[in-house]
């Protein structure tokens, strides 16, 4: 008998703000520092939608924080496990920029924000350890694996793992990438088992460049050099970002299947974290061919065109999504092997595969 991480609740929180694609008719969009974009409004719009998928996307109320939102989504989680909060010996909070107040970018970092969503949920249980995880988008992945480790080494028996972010935040109102970003937030439940056959957590690989790469995104001021104040915004470089996943993110996973002894078609599902819809099925598409295969279009879902991309958020909202039967055309039965795949800010990539 070997003991194995097993997901037994998962919960989300998609906040109630609708923003569409034409409410941001009226913007006024740089291309970069001090240079305005010329182009039509509705252009822009339309290519950004051509590329990332987007239609809409959720922005968390006024009086919501990035914790908040994951309270919201860590009960849920807890409600669907059926288990008493207090048993939990871990709770893992990726996120990237902590709290960041409605009209206020700046970041709040203390206490920690998996402490905060200790104290909304009213955990008295003093080993319950409550820490944050900042890996860019991968960081829920890379949560998950942290708290594979526990489980595997027998010092944890149950833990927390959050992703949720308020992107909506941080994001340049002048910069065109605005309209990809979004605010949401996913948990799981993870439990030690015991069993004589493989299940639960596989296996998992990560890896970090930062040679050439480390600030393909970073933080920095406005493009509209008329905006007041010294709020900071997320920044991409875009085409960057688009040829470094599409090089190294099929490549990775390929190597944590070849780890496993398993092949593609051994997969039933890719989850990967919802950036850019036409990034992702490129990734997709890539990785199949690495088989000398063509992806099943069921093979990859996708939450972006109508929820945005959250970062962390993404893919723990996706698999809640899938499993409570809440995503058209998607199912998770027991026996499915799926795939949890990441890129972002690092840069970072890891990957994890499940079996159910």
């Amino acid at each position: 008998m070997s003991t194995y991480a097993k997901i037994i609740g998962t919960g989300s929180y998609i906040p109630e703000v609708v923003v569409k694609n034409e409410d941001f008719i009226d913007r006024i969009f740089f291309e970069d520092y001090g240079k305005r974009l010329e182009k039509d409004p509705r252009e822009v719009i339309e290519k950004l939608y051509q590329i990332t998928g987007i239609k809409e996307r959720r922005y968390a109320r006024e009086d919501q924080t990035n914790s908040m939102i994951a309270t919201e989504a860590a009960r849920a989680a807890i409600e669907d496990a059926g288990i008493d909060p207090e048993s939990l010996d871990y709770i893992i909070f990726a996120h990237n920029y902590g709290d960041v107040p409605y009209g206020d970018r700046h970041s709040d970092f203390v206490p920690s924000l998996a402490t905060r969503v200790k104290h909304a949920l009213g955990i008295k249980n003093p080993w319950c350890v409550g820490y944050d995880v900042a890996f860019g988008c991968p960081g829920w992945v890379e949560a998950m694996i942290q708290a594979n480790y526990y489980i595997r080494s027998g010092d944890a028996k149950r833990i927390l793992v959050i992703g949720s972010e308020t992107l909506s935040r941080i994001s340049d109102p002048h910069d065109r990438d605005s309209m990809i970003f979004a605010d949401g937030a996913g948990a799981t439940i993870l439990e030690a088992v015991e069993s004589d056959t493989p299940t639960g957590i596989l296996g998992h690989l990560a890896r970090t460049d930062a040679a050439e790469e480390a600030y393909y995104l970073f933080n920095s001021k406005s493009f509209n050099p008329d905006f007041e104040g010294d709020n900071f915004f997320i920044k991409m470089l875009g085409r960057k970002v688009y040829e470094y996943a599409l090089t190294n993110v099929p490549d990775l996973i390929k190597r944590l299947l070849d780890k496993l002894n398993l092949d593609i078609d051994d997969i039933h599902k890719v989850l990967i974290h919802q950036a850019n819809e036409k990034m992702d099925i490129a990734i997709g598409e890539r990785l199949y061919k690495l088989y000398g295969k063509k992806m099943p279009p069921e093979a990859m879902p996708v939450t972006i065109t109508n929820l945005g991309n959250s970062s962390v958020g993404t893919i723990p909202t996706m698999l809640d999504l899938i499993l409570k039967g809440k995503l058209e055309n998607h199912s998770i039965n027991k026996g499915d092997i799926v795939i949890f795949a990441s890129v972002g800010a690092g840069m970072n990539i890891n990957a994890l595969v499940y079996k159910f």
